[in-house]
């Protein structure tokens, strides 16, 4: 066995069977990585695919022409000077508990690619297009950190809750581990349905965990035998993924963490008993087991009310037309619930002093209202806007009933503190105590940078 600067034992077996040289390694295997005191034991990353927009939303301009100010008026928030759309009444009384950073923006403006920069910090080579996802993408964010961090209490440091994002037909790139091999995955999770998602969760009775260890014991004799494992990383992979899965079926902690029933029913409601509510209420779960990277896709789908109008659950914040009437019924009613459940939830918890909560999206949508011919719809929306969006923070340090960053008078570009995905990423990093400006290392241990942005220090100002 080696021991690296960190502590950490590793397998020479592990770096035969990748081909990695045995002479001049110094470091740990994950990457280089600096790390700083952690602001934060988790983040939850609320990603709300489809392009919130902000004019209705978190950076109203309600004396701009109505073409683009639309048709919603604004309400008074906790934080004086702070408005917000008028159909956020419920997240109006939490803000005294967040940060509204109304400057972000990029020049990518599709969803494809630009949930792709959102969830990998990169561009993509086809950019401001739909492209497929592919094995050999960039890792997420959360495999990232799962490759950097992969001690958790039962396994997975990272879980993906209601994905993966439809863009509206095939999954959005940049949501899986890519080129570092699956066993980097994050945890998926359906909410409604965990039990789908984790069938090895169901316990059974002819099945206690005592024959479970001795099942482990046994393969674990068996591989003693297979010279094979040192010659194929694929097996290898596999390997790792089998103990990861041996960890959640024999962890009771693993077993509770995703029953939803053992809530109170009032705790259920207050989230939303729909597919958005029960996601946000499962990572406040998963903050209390100890998962530090939470990453919630509000809605599943970018624009499934094109073929499921009648399904709230389907829609997504692509309102291309039907803005308002899709906010006010649809939208808006739902995400004013689960987004203030959550917040009220982790600070009346003790919970959001250390867990830093980002709500954001792709991109957000056009200072203009007018009617698009080419989607369905028959009354005005907004198109894609990636030059200016809002972002929301709360917990780990951040100000509380603080707005952050500035846009000109319809919303359209930041006259103030302009910010990038990147540096999202950065300070999310920051947040877990990983030095955004290190680099992780994939199978082959070729480095990467960690994040291309800075962290937003005025956050914490």
């Amino acid at each position: 066995m080696l021991m690296f600067q960190t502590g950490q034992q590793l397998d020479r077996r592990l770096f035969m069977a990748l081909g990695i040289p045995m002479a001049g390694l110094t470091g740990n295997l994950h990457g280089f990585v600096p790390t700083k005191p952690a602001k934060a034991k988790s983040v939850i990353v609320l990603f709300c695919g489809g392009g919130q927009s902000q004019l209705e939303m978190w950076d109203p301009k309600p004396d701009a022409p109505a073409e683009v100010r639309g048709a919603f008026s604004t309400i008074n928030t906790k934080t004086p000077g702070l408005r917000f759309g008028e159909h956020m009444p419920q997240i109006a009384r939490q803000s005294h508990r967040f940060t509204v950073l109304r400057s972000v923006s990029h020049d990518d403006t599709d969803h494809g690619s630009a949930c792709y920069l959102s969830l990998t910090g990169l561009f993509h080579v086809q950019k401001s297009a739909n492209p497929p996802p592919k094995p050999d993408d960039p890792p997420t964010l959360a495999s990232i950190f799962r490759r950097l961090k992969p001690e958790a209490p039962f396994g997975f440091p990272s879980v993906h809750l209601n994905g993966p994002l439809l863009v509206p037909e095939l999954p959005s790139p940049g949501q899986s581990s890519g080129y570092l091999g699956r066993v980097m995955e994050p945890l998926e999770v359906d909410p409604e349905f965990p039990e789908r998602s984790l069938p090895a969760l169901e316990t059974r009775d002819e099945l206690p965990v005592v024959r479970l260890q001795k099942r482990q014991l046994l393969r674990d004799t068996l591989e003693q035998h297979q010279k094979t494992w040192e010659k194929t990383p694929g097996l290898l992979d596999y390997d790792q993924r089998y103990r990861q899965a041996y960890q959640l079926i024999s962890n009771p902690i693993a077993r509770s963490a995703f029953d939803l029933s053992s809530e109170p029913e009032s705790v259920r409601n207050r989230y939303g008993r729909n597919r958005s509510g029960q996601s946000c209420l499962l990572a406040r779960r998963l903050v209390e087991k100890g998962i530090p990277w939470i990453t919630v896709f509000w809605n599943g789908n970018i624009r499934g009310q094109d073929k499921e109008p009648d399904l709230t659950d389907q829609y997504g914040w692509d309102t291309h037309n039907d803005i308002f009437e899709a906010m006010k019924d649809r939208l808006l009613p739902r995400f004013d619930q689960s987004f203030s459940a959550l917040i009220e939830d982790l600070d009346q918890r003790g919970l959001l002093a250390t867990t830093l909560v980002v709500c954001m999206g792709e991109f957000g949508r056009a200072p203009l209202v007018a009617l698009e011919p080419r989607f369905a719809g028959a009354t005005p929306g907004r198109k894609h806007w990636a030059a200016a969006y809002s972002v929301v923070f709360a917990g780990a340090g951040v100000q509380k009933g603080a707005i952050l960053g500035a846009t000109d008078a319809k919303g359209a570009y930041p006259t103030l503190d302009r910010v990038s995905p990147m540096d999202i990423h950065a300070t999310l990093f920051d947040a877990l105590g990983v030095d955004p400006s290190g680099d992780y290392h994939d199978l082959l241990n070729r480095p990467s940078p960690i994040s291309r942005g800075r962290v937003i220090s005025r956050l914490y100002s």
